[in-house]
């Protein structure tokens, strides 16, 4: 798919715009569907809080090994 392909949903407009119409720091995209760029806010926000959860679990993976006490 090339910029002018798919759909793209307009920040600033809240319209989808067929192929990129305005300047990219206004778009998310581009989706394959109307109705994928349609629920553009919607499947960041699921993909934001997905990354969150595993961004949790990586920095709660297990406990650094506590040091051995010198038997000396």
């Amino acid at each position: 798919m090339s910029e002018t392909e798919g759909f793209y949903y307009n920040l600033s407009t809240g319209a989808v715009e067929e192929g990129r119409q305005s300047p990219g720091s206004e778009l998310m995209g581009p989706y394959q569907t109307r109705a994928e760029a349609e629920r553009a806010l919607q499947i960041a926000a699921t993909r934001n809080e997905a990354w969150e959860e595993a961004d949790e679990e990586w920095q709660d993976w297990g406990e650094p090994p506590a040091e051995a006490e010198d038997p000396r």
